[in-house]
């Protein structure tokens, strides 16, 4: 059992982490950037477009995205209809299906990503890049120790 110190420590960054991706989430989402797209699925094309050959199988871009597997999948066909991605099936598993990001969706993704860039930028133009980058150290630091 974590000694009540380490405890009261990890409870506190948590929420402080927690307050300031919900709050920043919030402006986001209220910014006009994503088109119909929408935040989710601008996090999809993101998401793929940082995978190996821009592809990955839905359970492995579940695990990445911040939307539960059911409501994925149908944000992954709307996306589909659009052209933004495709299904095809997984040459190393025939009962597997991959999603794939097609160029029309790697150009989409870089337009709007370049957009929430700039919004990225406005929100924390008052922040200390020292801050920033000290933020950026920790997360992946923390994000690499857990199982």
């Amino acid at each position: 059992m974590p000694e009540p110190g380490r405890t009261a420590a990890a409870v506190e960054a948590w929420e402080a982490l927690f307050r300031l991706q919900s709050t920043l989430l919030r402006r986001f989402e209220a910014e006009d950037v994503w088109g119909a797209e929408g935040l989710r699925g601008y996090d999809v094309l993101w998401t793929l477009g940082r995978c190996p050959q821009q592809r990955a199988r839905l359970g492995e871009l579940s695990a990445s995205v911040l939307l539960p597997q059911p409501s994925l999948s149908r944000l992954v066909d709307r996306l589909a209809q659009r052209g933004l991605l495709r299904r095809e099936a997984d040459p190393q598993d025939g009962r597997g299906v991959l999603v794939v990001l097609t160029e029309d969706g790697a150009r989409r993704q870089r337009e709007i990503g370049g957009r929430h860039a700039a919004g990225i930028a406005r929100q924390l133009a008052d922040a200390d890049p020292a801050d920033l980058t000290a933020l950026t150290d920790v997360c992946r630091t923390l994000t690499a120790t857990l199982p």
